[in-house]
């Protein structure tokens, strides 16, 4: 059968002249959702501008759904019209997006022309340079807290032990300045003593005041991440160059140029990384993530200060979290690396840096120095120059030797001839974190026992051993009653009583052994390694050190009071032997005993703020100096860095009018706008879109 070929089909695409076009109606009619564009009744735009009508409009329930556009089209991902609208992927953040990656220069020109945005911040840095560095020698005396921060980097580059309320960090890098600068050590910086020639304090000067020169870049581009303006970024720098305060103090040996170094590099790294939200666990997500942390662990590591923009990330990493906690869309694996990520990056990393600042102090300071007593026996039994390598091993009657209450922070059981205001009146009983002839004690029988000789044969001191603890250089014996302490009142009052041939049963003394670092069974007290209690025979108390500080007529030194509750892990009723003298005992060797890292650790930072919280104004004393929190925000109060003779250079430190008040006014403003906004938002105005929401 023959194929038949179709017919020949014309078709024209185009509209006969003769046909009449067709009407709107032949074609199916889909009225708009009565929303659309909504215009509320009654309200007249003909005079308003399409952003304040928008302003103007009430939200809708559709409003928070953002729909995708490509140039000026909308993007329906594909799917039909009758399919809902979804919510796209838009970039996280409030920075400025990343520009695309500019081709290479091929000449100068055009290498100026792709960085002009780093010449603003480059100009800025230079006037930084000159007003931190112009004259920074001019006043050739100790200034203000140079007395202290000077001698802490002496310590350094001597490698002597000393003890101070702060992190190590800032002053190992004064110490660093100091060497690179040439300069051995051995000035004492005293306050308002003339530098000599040998010191090179314009050199150190100049390298922490480096420090100090690098927050107006980082204010620069902490505004750039931020998505500010020009102008605003502008300001940024302008408020940080000419603050006159942060100027003044950053021309000195002291920490506070350090301190406000790593926090402006904090928040910096921190608006780097929510500016990498939009791709996270890439390569710079995971950097900026990192570098915020190490960021956290350098500004605690200089003062705990630092603390404070700890808690700005922290607040931040909060509020991130729990947003990704309520995006349906994301992943339970996701969510737990996200939560991982914050783990390690925020919280182990800065606890690490901050360790290991204290490690290499530790290090550096391998020498026996003034700060020693603040430190556990074995600690300073590994110092160069410590004179616990003579002590003999075991502890016998008739034995001198200082005892050093375990607890943290703990110091020397100590007495002086001054007596207690209240109480029994007798002489005062404290513990003291410093070496002194009056920490030293002689263990001696009781009373109605033989007296001690001296030619007599060795009696080592055992547990279960009742003994009196005789104060050497005054001769009292350590004693309690029922008289309560003076300050932790429900405790006996621990003094010291009587002489060489008074006293009485109050003086007796329990030794109870908890346990020694070295030996599972203990039968003698050995020196350094055996942790003791020592019980009140009469009374069933327990000798106490707790951090209870004693006012000033106890020199602000540490309560030693006898607790009556028998807590047998109490570690502030432990007492072990530290120097241990008796001509009669073999010297022992120690060179085998370590302390572990952690416990000298804990122990330092737990020193370190149990002296800081001593330091706080003696109310009996009118300090003219002293100033309060709420003087700073609007400058009512600054503070005198040095004496104010005639001709001496003077230095006073306080804040730029214009820049601290508008600053705090700026503060109190932002408040108030959010609080407004907030309300309006809860009104169903829109003022923002979501995402500007966020980010304001």
């Amino acid at each position: 059968m023959a194929l038949m070929r179709p017919a020949q089909v014309a078709i024209d695409f185009g509209n006969d002249s003769d046909t009449p076009p067709r009407s709107s109606s032949e074609f199916e009619e889909v009225p708009y959702p009565s929303n659309h564009w909504p215009v509320p009744e009654g309200l007249p735009v003909h005079y308003m501008s399409e952003e304040k009508a928008r302003r103007r409009t009430v939200k809708s329930a559709h409003d928070d759904v953002p729909i995708s556009v490509h140039n000026g089209h909308y993007d329906d991902d594909g799917k039909d019209v009758y399919n809902k609208i979804r919510a796209v992927k838009t970039r996280i953040g409030s920075g400025r997006p990343p520009p695309p990656p500019a081709p290479p220069a091929t000449n100068i020109r055009e290498f100026i022309q792709q960085n002009l945005e780093h010449v603003s911040p480059i100009v800025y840095t230079l006037f930084s340079c000159w007003s931190r560095f112009y004259k920074i020698g001019k006043s050739n005396v100790v200034v203000w807290d140079e007395a202290h921060f000077g001698k802490f980097g002496s310590h350094y580059l001597k490698r002597e032990f000393y003890f101070d309320v702060h992190p190590p960090l800032g002053k190992m890098l004064v110490g660093l300045a100091g060497l690179l600068s040439g300069y051995d050590g051995s000035f004492e910086f005293k306050s308002g003593e003339t530098y000599p020639d040998h010191v090179p304090y314009v050199a150190m000067r100049v390298m922490l005041a480096t420090f100090g020169v690098g927050m107006v870049p980082l204010g620069w581009y902490t505004a750039v991440e931020l998505g500010m303006s020009q102008w605003a970024c502008h300001l940024v720098a302008l408020m940080v160059l000419l603050d006159v305060g942060w100027l003044c103090i950053s021309r000195f040996i002291l920490l506070d140029s350090m301190l406000l170094f790593f926090t402006f590099l904090t928040v910096f790294c921190l608006t780097k990384f929510h500016n990498q939200q939009y791709q996270p666990f890439s390569f710079d997500w995971w950097s900026w993530l990192l570098f915020t942390g190490i960021s956290i662990g350098l500004v605690t590591s200089v003062k705990m200060v630092g603390l404070f923009v700890t808690a700005l990330v922290g607040l931040y990493t909060i509020e991130d979290l729990w947003e990704k906690f309520g995006d349906l869309k994301m992943s339970v694996q996701d969510q737990a690396r996200h939560w991982a990520a914050r783990v390690v990056c925020l919280i182990i990393v800065p606890v690490l840096v901050f360790m290991a600042s204290f490690k290499i102090h530790f290090l550096v300071l391998n020498h026996s120095g003034p700060g020693d007593a603040q430190m556990s026996s074995l600690f300073q039994a590994n110092l160069v120059g410590n004179d616990f390598a003579r002590n003999p091993l075991e502890v016998a009657y008739g034995s001198k030797i200082t005892l050093k209450n375990m607890g943290w922070g703990g110091g020397l059981l100590h007495s002086h001839v001054q007596t207690y205001p209240v109480g029994s009146n007798q002489q005062q009983v404290t513990c003291y974190h410093y070496k002194d002839e009056n920490n030293d004690w002689i263990i001696l029988p009781l009373w109605e026992e033989p007296e001690y000789n001296p030619n007599g044969e060795l009696r080592f001191l055992k547990d279960g051993d009742v003994i009196r603890l005789q104060h050497a250089p005054t001769s009292r014996n350590l004693h309690s009653h029922t008289i309560l302490a003076p300050i932790t009142k429900l405790n006996y009052e621990v003094s010291c009583y009587g002489n060489s041939t008074i006293g009485d049963v109050g003086d007796y003394w329990q030794v109870e052994v908890v346990d020694d670092i070295k030996r599972k069974h203990v039968d003698r007290i050995h020196s350094l390694t055996t942790r003791l209690r020592f019980r009140h025979k009469q009374l069933g108390c327990y000798l106490r050190a707790a951090n209870a500080i004693l006012p000033q007529w106890g020199y602000k030194q540490v309560e030693v009071s006898c607790d009556k509750e028998n807590n047998p892990k109490d570690v502030h009723t432990y007492w072990n032997v530290e120097s241990h003298w008796n001509d009669r005992l073999p010297s022992a060797d120690v060179k085998f005993y370590r302390s572990p890292f952690l416990r000298d650790f804990w122990h330092l930072n737990v020193a370190m703020m149990t002296s800081n919280n001593a330091l706080i104004p003696d109310p009996d004393k009118e300090d003219i100096l002293a100033s309060k929190p709420f003087d700073w925000p609007f400058l009512h109060l600054g503070l005198r860095m040095c004496g104010w003779g005639d001709t001496q250079i003077k230095y006073y430190l306080l804040g730029t009018p214009v820049i601290a008040w508008a600053g705090s006014v700026s503060l109190i403003l932002a408040v108030l706008v959010l609080g407004v906004y907030v309300l309006r938002k809860q009104r169903k105005y829109v003022d923002m879109e979501p995402r500007e929401f966020s980010s304001f």
